[in-house]
């Protein structure tokens, strides 16, 4: 990113989103780890993730940026037992630690 194309997203001046992990339509804040990894975030900013991804410093931001006139933002609706053993299956997780970074999206009692 550019710094012309920088100041465009700071003053919103672009078509798209920005939903983050831990927000509405992605709310697995584990997804942050994926996204440290995949731009080694640490090497080249010096933030650092928590073992609950809380970012550092607590100044830091991140998320993920769909340039697209079509795209919008939603909410994630409850999800039921064989769509978390699905997500849990995908992200080679236990369903109790899917559970956990869905549980105020879950559609079902943990039983």
């Amino acid at each position: 990113i550019n710094e012309k194309q920088a100041m465009y997203l700071i003053k919103g001046k672009y078509r798209g989103i920005r939903p983050a992990a831990g927000y509405p339509s992605c709310p697995d804040h584990s997804e942050k780890a994926t996204l440290w990894q995949l731009l080694e975030a640490e090497v080249h900013t010096g933030a650092t993730l928590t073992t609950s991804f809380a970012m550092n410093p607590p100044s830091t931001v991140s998320g993920f940026y769909f340039n697209h006139h079509d795209a919008s933002y939603f909410n994630l609706g409850p999800i039921e037992r064989d769509q978390v053993a699905d997500y849990a299956s995908r992200k080679s997780i236990s369903i109790a630690e899917a559970e956990k970074w869905l549980r105020p999206h879950l559609g079902y009692n943990e039983d």
